[in-house]
């Protein structure tokens, strides 16, 4: 939890996007849980909270700053994110219907 960094984005004293970062705040950081509620998306609050994260002066100097995302690779091109320069080196496991019971 020490090194989980979270941004909110507002309008006015209204939440309307959120994004969370962890890392060893030295070689490595994974953005996560980035989000805008679909009500105000199309209105820039992607790339609004995305400049605030990558600013974040914990966050500099990073050798690694990773993402997963299925449908936002443009968005996060736009600040510098490309495909793993080494693909093979990288793992997971993902249970995509963990949260319905099933891990297979």
């Amino acid at each position: 939890m020490d090194n989980s960094l979270c941004f909110g984005g507002f309008v006015g004293d209204r939440q309307v996007a959120f994004a969370r970062v962890v890392s060893d705040l030295a070689t490595f950081a994974n953005l996560l849980d980035a989000f805008v509620l679909p009500g105000h998306r199309g209105n820039g609050y992607s790339k609004a909270i995305l400049g605030p994260v990558l600013a974040d002066l914990h966050l500099q100097d990073l050798r690694r700053f990773s993402l997963a995302t299925g449908h936002a690779h443009g968005l996060y091109a736009q600040f510098g994110f490309t495909p793993p320069l080494k693909p093979q080196s990288l793992m997971e496991r993902y249970c995509p219907s963990i949260y319905h019971g099933n891990t297979q």
